[in-house]
């Protein structure tokens, strides 16, 4: 429902979410695909490997792919930390942009795949530094967060540190990614290859559930006090100090043993394995993105999702201010574990046809109507809370929208994908690829950054019990205040923003979606790059 609840569309770069991924409604789970991952696969040897003979290739895939997740988690988890302190919404959409840096990578992805000391390894060369990085970032960070979330000095959370610390952890973490997606190519050989996207896929999850779901519920006192302890303290078991030296030292140690234990295949044949050098992979990008049909794509798909704006990137953080624990709404994602790995499955068989953006275009205005729903929730829960909580039944309901939502958001995720793939021009496939799911991801990223920070300025207040004081800016309020009254929401921006998106999505369902569709129309020649050698 929020960034807060996890991570920002386009947050998580793994298979079908994001993220989400503690309770994920803020967008569409990212894909991977880097422009680089087009190196050569082992040659196949001459009798089939079974996966037990490279079972610990698999496992280090799995773990750096958990490593990976750590941050993801920890990022999704700070906006609930910053609204359970009070931050505006303008502080949120500016901590929003800490997302962006999964849904960027192909900006420096081909830098990452071009450059490097052959003597150490092609992708050794970036995951050992940057996981270093990572390790000693977060050890160093252990001291400082708590001073930049405010605790114990009498001031506010630090929102502009905050961005810029955890921005650096996610550009890491992104780079790491390009890293290992392009090793998981031959590190295993060509009959287990399709175990890497397994990892990814599994490790991501859980290192998100580790940084996110486990974080939030180990520092929250009152769940530590009533399911993990016999006697009662001001504090959870962990602070988010704990958990970043914690996981730092683990990034150190893992990091050396890589480095030191695991060799990158020699095997490759050189010619095979260089790049087409970081010049010509721009270039190449650019000669993409001006053939007609990529360009229309590209402007549609990124404002197709300013109708999930506000629900998506709001919603969770309006639960968290009418009293919703913050644990809770991140424990509440576990059981749709189980629908996030069906769905896809089950979608696959709609889009696999010609035509799969029919269903991104059919799922479309129930996706839109449950943003009204999602706004009806938040309405409700100052309705129906009680001295002990939430009752069960409001928590179902919440679920069962969650879940409701999902099927939405996965039948146009996979409908995107199934058409991506469709178009994408064979000879040039993983950047042609990465380009449209990066483009997909920023579609949904930028939107929620703008809903975030439209709430306040579309919020009224008055000032009840100080005649002729008015609360329209920060100083105005202060004088409210001295003057004895107090300011009161008259007009919530999340309202008027729920009811904005819905009929700006509707809009672009009925004039621009048909013309949306009209891309699968397009013959195959309208998709093909011409590349001079």
């Amino acid at each position: 429902m929020a960034p807060a609840i996890a991570a920002e569309e386009g947050g998580r770069q793994r298979r079908a979410a994001t993220r989400q991924h503690s309770l994920d409604l803020t967008g569409d789970p990212p894909p991977d695909g880097l422009p680089g991952d087009t190196e050569a696969l082992l040659p196949a040897p001459a009798r089939a490997r079974g996966y037990r003979a490279e079972l610990g290739s698999i496992l280090l895939l799995l773990v750096l792919y958990v490593l990976q997740g750590i941050p993801l988690g920890l990022a999704g988890s700070v906006p609930l930390i910053l609204q359970s302190k009070s931050a505006s919404y303008t502080d949120q959409a500016f901590f929003s942009f800490v997302f962006w840096p999964f849904s960027l990578k192909l900006l420096w992805a081909p830098l990452v795949d071009a450059v490097y000391l052959r003597g150490f390894g092609r992708r050794k060369s970036w995951l050992v530094p940057t996981q270093y990085v990572l390790g000693l970032f977060m050890i160093y960070m252990s001291t400082q967060v708590d001073a930049l979330l405010g605790d114990g000095h009498g001031r506010g959370p630090d929102v502009a540190a905050l961005t810029v610390t955890f921005f650096l952890f996610e550009f890491l973490a992104a780079t790491q990614d390009i890293a290992v997606d392009g090793w998981a190519l031959t590190m295993l050989s060509r009959e287990n290859v399709g175990y890497a996207s397994t990892c990814n896929s599994v490790g991501q999850t859980a290192g998100y559930f580790l940084g996110n779901v486990l974080f939030l519920a180990l520092e929250s006192a009152s769940f530590c006090n009533k399911y993990l302890r016999f006697e009662p303290q001001p504090r959870g078991i962990v602070t988010l100090s704990d958990f970043l030296f914690f996981w730092g030292a683990v990034f150190l140690v893992t990091t050396t043993l890589v480095a030191f234990w695991k060799k990158e295949n020699e095997e490759l044949i050189p010619a095979k394995e260089e790049t087409k050098g970081i010049t010509d992979t721009y270039r190449l990008l650019f000669s993409i993105i001006k053939m007609p049909a990529v360009l229309t794509f590209c402007l549609l798909i990124l404002t197709s999702k300013i109708g999930f704006s506000a629900a998506d990137a709001v919603t969770g953080l309006k639960l968290v201010e009418e009293g919703v624990p913050k644990e809770h709404l991140a424990l509440l994602a576990v059981p749709m574990v189980p629908l996030q790995i069906i769905l896809p499955l089950v979608i696959s068989k709609y889009t696999a046809g010609p035509q799969p953006l029919n269903t991104f275009y059919k799922a479309m205005p129930y996706r839109l109507l449950l943003g009204l729903e999602f706004a009806f929730l938040v309405w409700w829960a100052p309705k129906v809370k009680h001295e002990g909580g939430f009752p069960v039944y409001y928590y179902a309901v919440v679920v069962l929208s969650y879940a409701l939502h999902q099927i939405t958001l996965y039948s146009m995720y996979v409908a995107i994908m199934a058409f991506n793939a469709k178009v994408s021009d064979p000879l040039i496939g993983g950047t042609y690829m990465t380009l449209l799911n990066t483009v997909s991801n920023l579609g949904g990223n930028w939107p929620s950054t703008v809903a975030l920070w439209l709430v306040d300025p579309l919020t009224v207040k008055e000032c009840a019990g100080a005649q002729g004081h008015t609360c329209a800016t920060a100083a105005a309020t202060e004088l409210c205040t001295a003057a004895g009254g107090s300011c009161v929401t008259a007009l919530d921006g999340y309202y008027v923003e729920s009811i904005i998106c819905v009929i700006l999505g509707f809009a672009w369902w009925f004039f621009l979606g048909p013309k949306f569709k009209k891309l699968q129309d397009e013959g195959q020649s309208s998709w093909k790059c011409k590349r001079s050698n």
